[in-house]
């Protein structure tokens, strides 16, 4: 996975605005830079000037995902919070999610979960939460809507980054403002993300199809 033999590069070179949230001291910037570095992963495109804003990453196949994005994450010295699911909150391994960013997430109780994120953003100044939209590293039938759900409540735009595995490429993409219309939304949502493959898949369906008047 990592190759000691390659020459040194820039895996960053990504516009930060000032307004980002920040996190992480020297130690943490040079070890993520470090990782992806060795890796030979790198980052393209540039983060919105903006203090507040939903961020979803995918295609999510592999625990590889993680390990790339808390290095890019440290790496660029953001402050990127990040929502997971609860049973990993546990022991040592807690804490140190936790201390990345990390915010513990009950799945079974969506609508709840929209109400807390908004109240979370509401309550902050600056606020980048980012989140997997698929909900799961395996095949699905198509994508979990909490992360519209969150961005409409708090009234922030959407984010889309995504994991290019065939050319070891972390991509940050447009920035969405969202409508009231979620069909049509991730309508564009999946055009953004369709030419990507993950490590083990190419994305998830992100919405199911729409049955036609023949087959109704």
């Amino acid at each position: 996975m990592i190759d000691l033999r390659r020459p040194v590069f820039d895996p960053l070179p990504v516009c930060v605005p000032a307004c980002a949230p920040r996190a992480s001291s020297r130690f943490g910037r040079w070890f993520g830079r470090t990782v992806l570095r060795l890796g030979g992963w790198r980052m393209t495109g540039g983060f919105p000037d903006c203090r507040k804003v939903v961020i979803i990453a995918a295609p999510h196949s592999s625990g590889w995902d993680v390990v790339w994005g808390l290095a890019a994450k440290l790496g660029l010295g953001l402050g990127i919070e990040f929502m997971g699911k609860a049973e990993l909150f546990w022991g040592p391994l807690g804490w140190f999610l936790r201390k990345l960013g990390g915010i513990p997430t009950d799945r079974q109780n969506p609508q709840g979960l929209a109400r807390t994120m908004a109240a979370r953003f509401a309550e902050r100044d600056t606020l980048w939460l980012a989140l997997a939209p698929e909900g799961t590293r395996r095949h699905a039938p198509r994508w979990k809507t909490g992360f519209w759900r969150i961005a409409r409540a708090a009234g922030v735009p959407l984010q889309c980054v995504a994991f290019d595995y065939p050319n070891k490429a972390i991509v940050v993409g447009p920035l969405l403002e969202l409508s009231d219309d979620m069909a049509a939304d991730l309508d564009r949502i999946a055009r953004i993300y369709a030419p990507y493959r993950g490590k083990h898949r190419p994305i998830n369906p992100v919405q199911q199809p729409v049955p036609s008047s023949s087959q109704s």
